[in-house]
């Protein structure tokens, strides 16, 4: 059961204990979920399945995060916090299992939608508690070191793959044993927490739209960036003759570098605002749009995207800490909500938009994509910053 006492820890003390399990539950579930994004993709490539076809298969698991998201809140609040990650972690297992079962892209679109669907609880569960129980001098910090690890976590996912192949049961078991962590480390963990705080006017996973639009578009962008690239980089690799080893190495050096970064760029948002750190991801992600194609064959490619990571996921770490900032209590549960949920449409409208284009276009549907995301959310920060 949950721990009892609802005293949150004083401004000048951080419960390590309790963030470490948390943390990660959250960097368990990641490494799943970096195995899982390039593995379907290759095996769907080598079955010669369409791009576009390959995004929308790659969506339905987002899909799964939008509908779970929109329903953790009144599902935690009748199961609980606790019993909800748990289960959820187990069933995304078993769903897993199904999937290696089968090898038909039609019969993994409702599975993918299920292992998004139950891998999502304990992202938010995890979040909100994390938010919630670290102190705001040190928040960026915290935040940033949270986000590191979960990268770190993404990147293990992928570069497990260049050790044990993408053919097979290897690959399925190491995301499997992933999940069933996340439950039994959650298990662990439940008596050092306190419960999530519940004070303030009760907010809905929609309401929060009105109340910080330009953050969740922010988590949109994010979203889109990092599920668009790693679902769709090994078919941009495959078009310029890359070998799957080396597009995973890839992959897994591009979500190195968000584990790699996300501290400085933490402590840079507690000493220059997470706004304006936030402006500079959106900046040099778009610049990394447009020199990957030039440095794609070159040595130049490792150092970009190693870099072009860590400040791409760096939106997403800004937003957390703006969350954590401006809300507390009912609100913070329903914007986390509200991130996971935008995190899914970002997920779902990223991957086969971008598939499509790259079949309109060619493979530099992928970074002009990307690109112009980027793009659009610096303009909007821009403008918000003149405004305000």
């Amino acid at each position: 059961m949950i721990a009892e006492s609802t005293t949150l820890p004083r401004e000048d003390l951080v419960p390590w204990a309790a963030m470490a399990g948390l943390i990660a539950t959250v960097a368990l579930g990641a490494v799943a979920a970096g195995v899982t994004y390039p593995l379907l993709s290759f095996i769907l490539e080598r079955q010669g399945t369409a791009p576009g076809l390959i995004g929308l298969s790659a969506a339905m698991m987002p899909l799964g995060f939008i509908v779970s998201a929109y329903l953790t809140p009144a599902l935690a609040r009748r199961v609980g916090e606790a019993r909800l990650a748990i289960l959820c972690s187990t069933l995304a297992a078993a769903t897993l299992i199904a999937i290696a079962l089968t090898q038909d892209v039609w019969a993994w679109m409702p599975l993918r939608f299920l292992l998004g669907f139950f891998t999502k609880p304990g992202y938010v569960i995890s979040e909100t508690w994390l938010i919630s129980i670290t102190p705001a001098s040190r928040r960026g910090r915290i935040m940033g070191l949270y986000s590191a690890i979960v990268s770190g976590g993404f990147a293990i996912g992928p570069l497990s793959l260049g050790l044990v192949g993408t053919q097979g049961w290897p690959p399925f078991i190491v995301a499997v044993t992933a999940l069933l962590l996340c439950g039994l480390i959650m298990l662990a963990v439940v008596p050092r927490l306190p419960r999530i705080p519940h004070e303030g006017e009760a907010t809905s996973v929609g309401g929060f739209f009105t109340l910080a639009p330009l953050l969740l578009f922010a988590v949109f962008a994010a979203a889109a960036f990092e599920q668009t690239l790693i679902s769709l980089f090994p078919v941009y690799g495959a078009a310029l003759g890359s070998s799957e080893s080396r597009v995973a190495s890839l992959i897994a050096c591009f979500i190195a570098g968000d584990a790699a970064l996300q501290i400085l760029l933490g402590r840079a948002a507690d000493r220059f605002g997470s706004t304006r750190i936030m402006l500079f991801c959106a900046l040099a992600s778009l610049a990394g749009c447009l020199v990957l194609s030039p440095s794609f064959g070159t040595w130049l490619v490792w150092p970009l995207v190693f870099v072009w990571g860590g400040v791409s996921f760096g939106i997403y770490t800004m937003t957390l800490i703006q969350l954590g900032k401006r809300f507390t209590g009912q609100a913070l549960i329903a914007g986390n909500a509200a991130f996971a949920f935008v995190w899914g449409i970002g997920g779902i409208v990223g991957s086969p938009a971008t598939g499509l284009t790259m079949q309109l276009i060619g493979h530099q549907g992928l970074p002009w994509s990307l690109g112009l995301l980027c793009c659009l959310l610096a303009v909007l920060l821009m403008a918000q910053r003149r405004r305000t």
